[in-house]
């Protein structure tokens, strides 16, 4: 929702997940730290909602069924999954006694690596990741990483990030496959400033945090200490859409989300949601969704 109904929160040095406001439909975090779900036990959502940082989810054991994006997912057993927050996604399901570990990493660890630009790519593009090699003994490994996380210790969170950064590496290496079947390639930037991580990810949060309001190329620009040209061109060779496509997709992303989580009418639907106007909310739902909002929601919640 736009800041007149969202939750963005900015938390400071407290780590922040989605459990911290289970209650609201639609969850958008400001934080972009290391960080790891309280629970383990995976329960049914009342509804989708987003957060900003990259989540990782490893099945211990049973099986959970996500809606993301529009589509129904299967998470198994032993399995390990990635995906931006920022995408709409809810569990709808999951078998009796299913257990997770759930992490959050910032998107400045996707974006600091030349090497991980098919594969960053793939996940601002709305791909749910999965990593095709697993060793035996990750379920322990998940494990502790989430508990050294909730722990406190300043030392054991930085060895954390490390591991758990290399260990988003090695997916890349070792192989993966988007569970949405996309995942467009982007050419690597290949060296550039040291700071340009710094300034995607400055634009990347703007637009995750004003896009429901009345923000422009400039404005992401700005909020990056970038000309607006340069802006765009980083930004696209980054993330492989352009800022105003960015701004469109977040837009629709949190349209959908209340579409099926309220029942708010279609034009407050595109007023919260950040449109300007009714006629522009509906060219551009179609043009992404392929049919008016009002079908989307009766499709997706049926009487």
């Amino acid at each position: 929702m736009s800041k007149r109904a969202a939750n963005v929160n900015h938390l400071g040095a407290t780590p922040a997940h989605p459990e911290h406001d289970p209650s609201h439909p639609l969850v958008v975090f400001g934080d972009h730290q290391f960080c790891a779900g309280n629970l383990m036990d995976v329960r049914r959502m009342s509804g989708p909602h987003m957060h900003s940082q990259i989540e990782l989810n490893f099945v211990l054991r049973g099986r959970m069924d996500y809606w993301f994006d529009g589509r129904q997912l299967t998470i198994d057993e032993n399995r390990l999954c990635l995906f931006w927050g920022m995408i709409p996604h809810q569990v709808i399901d999951r078998a009796e006694g299913t257990q997770f570990v759930c992490l959050y990493i910032p998107m400045s660890v996707l974006l600091g690596f030349p090497s991980l630009s098919r594969f960053r790519n793939a996940v601002f593009r709305g791909a749910v990741i999965e990593a095709m090699v697993m060793q035996s003994w990750e379920s322990e490994v998940f494990q502790r990483w989430r508990n050294e996380l909730l722990s406190g210790d300043a030392e054991l969170m930085e060895i954390v990030r490390s591991e758990l950064t290399a260990r988003v590496m090695r997916i890349e290496r070792e192989g993966w496959r988007d569970l949405r079947e996309q995942g467009d390639a982007i050419a690597s930037l290949g060296q550039r400033d040291a700071d340009w991580v710094v300034h995607v990810e400055k634009m990347l949060r703007f637009i995750g945090e004003g896009a429901l309001d009345n923000i422009s190329v400039e404005d992401v620009g700005k909020a990056a200490g970038l000309h607006p040209n340069y802006a765009m061109t980083l930004f696209r060779k980054a993330v492989g859409m352009t800022i105003n496509q960015a701004i469109i997709r977040h837009r629709l992303d949190t349209a959908q989300s209340l579409l099926i989580a309220t029942d708010l009418p279609i034009t407050e639907v595109a007023y919260e949601s950040g449109f300007g106007s009714l006629s522009t909310f509906y060219e551009a739902f179609q043009r992404r969704f392929k049919e008016k909002p009002v079908q989307y929601r009766r499709r997706l919640r049926p009487a």
